[in-house]
């Protein structure tokens, strides 16, 4: 393009035209017409005027506006100025395409698409999608930063599962070096996005400082600019490696252009034309493929060194260190306790205390243990297991679960502690079967809360001597105070097990009969 004020400058400090025409390869004929407007007015050269650039430039806009304005210089310009407000409703609503064909057929105007749009980018600079500015994003430090991302790579035939599988590839792009992490995947579960971030780390020998990740569910939770809510599991995992979560800005794909840049490259380099005979394979070969062949590529926008040169030049020795525990794998999950006091963690039933009935908790599960949270705090952490349920009586209600707790065992310990009478007692009946009079054992030893130790000892002991131990025997004895009480048989002998069961033996049976004066000798009371 000519720099007509440059001409008038130079002709303006004495240079005469055919010179000017030789030194900045312009035609003598265009010298002449950019300086007549000039001599017009009275200017010659060193005639003393003082004009800088700006105020040349000024008098080239005022000889020569349509240097300066295109709409002067164009000559579609009156014909679509013409159509202005119907131009302006088209666009609102249709592509600049579209626009150009209605006007086209339906209004006759002339003129190409691409004078449109010229003409809709000067006429409506702020109409919606129309060209914005780009801002240039400053180099990334070493160490810095990774994008991550997933991206779909295709169809599988799985020759284990003799299924056609959908294969998504997770790619970590390190913002400085241009070095990459591949890793295809099956699924893109929480697990399976904590696992790979893991196995990045371990292939990269560091950690950058800022992970520039998408928005999906299992990294985000809730996208936002100032406070993303974070997936626990992922959360866990930066804190762990102390790296910083920075998630790219919802449908902003140029908060991380390196890696978005990429998917294409790697599903054309490393996927398309491949077979693989599992997901091992297909992982232990991208690792290969990201060494040998992305890591050694020339980079354009490194001018033409290798990502993985430039990466252990510079950039791995910036990278965080890996933590010496090596991180421990979990899910979270939100279940909710059940009236049965369990809650559900993968088909398998844990509980947790009785009074978390209705609430709802976080479950944290490894590969080895679950705990349960309830509003930040560790109530409860069982083993890991495959299915079925765990229970902990302890979890119940005691009032609930007194059964239950009072097991056979209990039951023969805590007869001793009670006394020799009691465990004797006890012993019998937990005799084979053992269950069917557990419950009466139980009766047995609860009377010791409310008559003490030595009054059911003592107790026991005569419904052993009488021939019956059993608990209403030994109810009725602490409830008539008769615990201390002999009974004698004839002979002067003590009851024993040879009496009948009756607490007052064979002769204190009937003995306010005979003393009744009415009573015959069969003991029959006279009229």
């Amino acid at each position: 393009m000519i720099d007509v004020v440059e001409i008038l400058q130079h002709w303006h400090a004495g240079r005469s035209k055919l010179v000017l025409s030789a030194s900045l390869g312009v035609d003598v004929k265009t010298v002449r017409k950019y300086v007549a407007p000039a001599e017009a007015v009275g200017i010659t050269p060193g005639d003393g005027l003082v004009l800088d650039r700006v105020g040349w430039a000024a008098r080239v806009a005022e000889w020569f506006p349509e240097l300066s304005d295109a709409r002067a210089r164009s000559s579609t310009w009156p014909a679509l100025e013409a159509h202005r407000d119907l131009i302006k409703s088209m666009i609102e609503t249709n592509t600049v395409a579209t626009a150009h064909q209605r006007l086209r057929d339906e209004h006759d105007v002339r003129v190409s698409v691409t004078s449109l749009r010229r003409y809709v980018w000067q006429a409506f600079p702020d109409r919606n999608g129309g060209r914005e500015p780009t801002v240039l994003r400053p180099a990334v430090p070493p160490g810095q930063e990774a994008q991550i991302d997933y991206g779909y790579l295709g169809r599988w035939c799985d020759p284990l599962g003799d299924r056609v599988r959908r294969v998504w590839a997770f790619v970590v792009v390190l913002a400085c070096s241009r070095h990459m992490f591949v890793r295809p995947v099956l699924g893109m579960n929480q697990t399976s996005w904590v696992a790979a971030h893991v196995a990045a780390w371990e292939f990269f020998g560091g950690v950058p400082t800022r992970l520039v990740s998408d928005n999906l569910k299992t990294g985000v939770i809730k996208p936002d600019l100032y406070d993303p809510k974070l997936n626990r599991a992922y959360a866990e995992m930066a804190a762990h490696y102390g790296a910083l979560i920075d998630p790219a800005r919802a449908k902003k794909p140029k908060d991380k252009p390196c890696v978005e840049r990429m998917m294409p490259y790697v599903r054309d380099s490393y996927w398309r034309g491949r077979t693989f005979a599992s997901v091992a394979d297909m992982q232990a070969r991208a690792v290969e493929w990201a060494l040998g062949v992305a890591g050694t590529r020339s980079h354009r926008s490194l001018d033409g060194v290798a990502p993985l040169a430039l990466f252990q030049a510079v950039e791995a020795p910036a990278l965080l260190g890996l933590p010496g525990a090596p991180f421990e794998l979990a899910r979270w999950l939100s279940p909710r306790v059940a009236p049965d006091c369990h809650v559900s963690v993968d088909k398998v039933l844990y509980s947790v205390p009785w009074r978390f009935i209705g609430v709802q908790v976080d479950a944290r599960v490894t590969d080895r243990v679950v705990q349960i949270f309830a509003a930040g705090e560790l109530i409860k952490t069982w083993p890991r297991s495959e299915r079925g349920r765990c229970t902990d009586n302890t979890d119940y209600p005691p009032e609930k679960i007194a059964f239950f707790m009072r097991t056979p065992v209990w039951c023969r310990n805590r007869a001793a502690e009670l006394g020799p009478g009691v465990a004797e007692l006890v012993a019998g009946l937990l005799a084979e079967p053992v269950l069917h009079r557990l419950r009466a054992a139980q009766g047995v030893l609860a009377l010791a809360d409310k008559h003490g130790s030595e009054r059911l000892d003592a107790a026991c002991t005569r419904a052993l001597a009488v021939g019956d131990p059993s608990y209403r025997t030994v109810k009725g004895i602490l409830a008539a105070g008769a615990e201390t009480a002999t009974a004698e048989v004839p002979g002067g002998t003590t009851a024993s097990v040879v009496t009948p069961a009756h607490l007052h033996g064979p002769d204190g049976l009937l003995a306010h009969l005979a003393a009744d004066p009415r009573t015959d000798d069969d003991g029959q009371v006279s009229a």
